[in-house]
């Protein structure tokens, strides 16, 4: 019954800046985890900034350049992306986990980065 949606995502120049939001709908009963995480072309999948217990943790690749927030009033987190790099194109998910680490995750957004 949980459904995320994530949006932002789109083109952008290295070093320039993007913010990227999902929003839940359904119940988020339960809900204790929210993040991102993100795939870039050949490699495996990535955590990238999780939300737990009102504590960021962030990948260490994009620490000091990423942000996430949440607003639990609209069930919705956002990631501010700032600096980007070619490295940092990947498509990026968002991900709500329960009290029994069951996740839920949203299509995914596309995030190309070019110098």
């Amino acid at each position: 019954q949980l459904q995320l949606m994530e949006s932002g995502g789109g083109s952008v120049l290295a070093g320039e800046s993007l913010t990227l939001s999902c929003t839940a709908s359904g119940s988020a009963f339960g809900i204790n985890n929210m993040g991102w995480f993100r795939q870039s072309p050949g490699k495996t999948r990535e955590m990238v900034a999780m939300l737990g217990n009102g504590v960021a943790r962030y990948a260490n690749s994009v620490k000091g350049r990423f942000t996430i927030t949440r607003n639990m009033e609209t069930m919705t987190i956002n990631l501010q992306m700032n600096h980007l790099k070619p490295a940092d194109t990947a498509v990026y998910s968002c991900t709500f986990s329960n009290w029994n680490a069951e996740a839920t995750w949203g299509p995914g957004t596309p995030v190309p980065v070019s110098s």
